[in-house]
């Protein structure tokens, strides 16, 4: 893959732009690729050049990438004002049950849909999806579409007033651990120690919730990069973005090792 730097906007010139309707809701999505599908959901405050990176990392390991828009100015690098003004909107937007700690985010069940339409179109034995930050969550919540095999959280923010919170109506995670059970399957999750958006009271809440098949990573803080974006300068003054903003592309480094174990689990999971 080309370096392109991550100071300035990406066009995404690379990826195919669909307009997709599921449940009566329509949203933006990119996608690239070939072979079995994965979710990127991008963290806050949109599709950045960081995100962007990841997923073309996910597409060159041979997967279809389906990136929807959720949030934010597609592209964009994130800014001080503009990102602050986005983060606010879906702080009360009705789609993310930003502060809410026993409750899913409806936004979710159009995630789900896109997960069957993505298996249909790839094939393949299922899907994966990752979730970053405040989206970091939906992963799981997806795990009740039977077509999802690979659910990956890296730094789940919400709720955002309560850091024991899973962000997930009790009844479906019980029904996400008894899927996980059946099926058995487990659940990646990533983390830095230091995170003051996910700390450790929220994966040990996950833990409790499902046992041995919640897989917790979490990495030193000293293993973040420093060389952020003015909106994650600014906002974010803690190690956060493990596979994005605060990883470090450069080889033996444990963001890029959270990075090609991700892009491992995929495999695995997804192999036909």
């Amino acid at each position: 893959m080309p370096n392109r730097s991550m100071k300035q906007d990406d066009v995404l010139e690379d990826f195919a732009v669909r307009e997709i309707a599921l449940n009566d809701v329509t949203k933006r999505v990119y996608i690239a690729g070939r072979g079995p599908a994965v979710i990127v959901m991008t963290e806050m405050p949109g599709i950045s050049p960081h995100v962007a990176r990841f997923s073309r990392w996910v597409r060159d390991a041979g997967f279809t990438v389906y990136m929807p828009s959720l949030f934010g100015r597609d592209g964009a690098v994130p800014g001080v004002e503009e990102g602050a003004a986005i983060f606010q909107r879906a702080c009360v937007s009705a789609e993310f049950r930003a502060f809410a700690a026993n409750e899913t985010s409806p936004v979710t069940q159009w995630l789900r849909a896109l997960a069957k339409l993505a298996h249909g179109e790839c094939g393949g034995p299922g899907v994966g999806a990752i979730g970053m930050c405040f989206t970091g969550n939906f992963a799981l919540s997806m795990m009740l579409e039977p077509s999802m095999l690979a659910p990956v959280l890296s730094q789940p923010s919400l709720p955002l007033n309560d850091p024991a919170g899973t962000g997930m109506a009790p009844e479906e995670l019980a029904a996400v651990k008894a899927r996980l059970d059946r099926d058995d399957l487990t659940v990646l999750a990533y983390r830095f120690r230091g995170d003051k958006f996910c700390q450790a009271q929220r994966f040990a809440a996950f833990a409790d919730a499902l046992g041995d098949r919640f897989v917790p990573r979490v990495l030193e803080d000293s293993a973040a990069n420093a060389d952020l974006p003015p909106f994650f300068a600014q906002h974010v003054t803690t190690p956060h973005s493990v596979v994005t903003a605060h990883l470090i592309d450069e080889a033996g480094q444990p963001t890029i090792a959270a990075r090609d174990e991700i892009l491992a689990f995929f495999a695995r999971r997804l192999a036909s």
